[in-house]
């Protein structure tokens, strides 16, 4: 029997053009880079200029807001926060208050009805599914202003006019097609097997969403939430359309109170209470930020 053995030859030196191609590819790389992370950071300048511009205008009195236009202001007024807390009807308390009552009660319908659709739209089996998930989703198409005149005719004969329930009801509906399909295509990307682990061990379709499927779709309930808290308080039309005791308002509606169409608006007040209407929104979205980018980038399995 013969055995070949090769000699292991060292591999050729490179020659000064690969070096040279090598080192021009390297530097067209950081300069494209350093491109586009200039073109990113001037597009989040421009985007960043409104928050900027109603920070510093909080900060000015209201005959400087319009005719200085420099974003650092040339002569402070800090009592544009503690004046606009007081100005309106009622203090700004109640306000927020209201619009955390209506946020606070809106995720929690959202998340029980519309996770209980999802979990029938993905997980079970039953007759005309297919259909029924096509005509949600239709819903989806349709303006909301379509739909306006028959909800108020709706809500003004069940006597729910200047109340919360037009603007909660809704929401333990499973109306939000959007939060029922983005839960759907979560739990579609868990495994079946899950499923008949706990049949096999006697849990019924209820038991199952609450034991197995609810803990693992979690980044997507974080995500529903999210969402719901952001279009929930800075609605405004819905508020708008329902309410008419200033005492229900919500922070929207009580910053529209600062403008007055005779001219006399308080526009430095408006502002101050506008950056403190953020930050509930900010600090929200801030705690749930991880959840919020695995509920929509991961596929679910664990």
């Amino acid at each position: 029997m013969s055995i070949t053995l090769r000699s292991s030859r060292p591999a050729p030196p490179r020659s000064s053009d690969d070096e040279d191609t090598r080192l021009e590819r390297f530097g067209s790389t950081r300069r494209s880079r350093f491109t586009r992370h200039m073109i990113l950071c001037l597009v989040g300048a421009f985007m960043m200029y409104p928050l900027v511009w109603m920070l510093s205008s909080s900060l000015k009195p209201n005959s400087l807001i319009f005719s200085d236009l420099s974003l650092w202001p040339t002569e402070w007024d800090l009592g544009n926060y503690a004046e606009g807390w007081t100005a309106l009807p009622y203090d700004f308390t109640v306000y927020f208050v209201n619009s955390l009552v209506i946020v606070a009660l809106s995720i929690i319908g959202n998340l029980l009805s519309c996770s209980l659709a999802a979990y029938g739209f993905a997980r079970l089996d039953f007759t005309g599914r297919k259909l029924f998930f096509a005509l949600m989703l239709g819903t989806m198409m349709l303006p909301g202003h379509v739909l306006l005149v028959p909800q108020y005719i709706l809500f003004a004969k069940l006597g729910w006019l200047n109340t919360y329930y037009p603007l909660l009801v809704p929401n333990f509906l499973a109306t939000n097609a959007f939060y029922i399909f983005l839960m759907v295509q979560f739990m579609r990307a868990l495994p079946r097997e899950l499923d008949d682990a706990a049949r096999i061990d006697g849990c019924g379709p209820f038991r199952t969403f609450w034991r197995i499927i609810m803990p693992l779709s979690l980044p997507a309930f974080a995500t529903t939430a999210i969402f719901t808290f952001i279009s929930v308080w800075n609605e405004f039309f819905g508020p708008l359309l329902y309410l008419t005791d200033p005492e229900l308002y919500t922070v929207p509606l009580a910053l529209r109170q600062f403008v007055d169409s005779e001219g006399q608006s308080q526009w430095g007040q408006m502002f101050a209470m506008s950056v403190l209407s953020l930050a509930p929104i900010v600090g929200f979205f801030i705690a749930g930020q991880k959840y919020l980018v695995k509920g929509i980038a991961t596929t679910g399995l664990k």
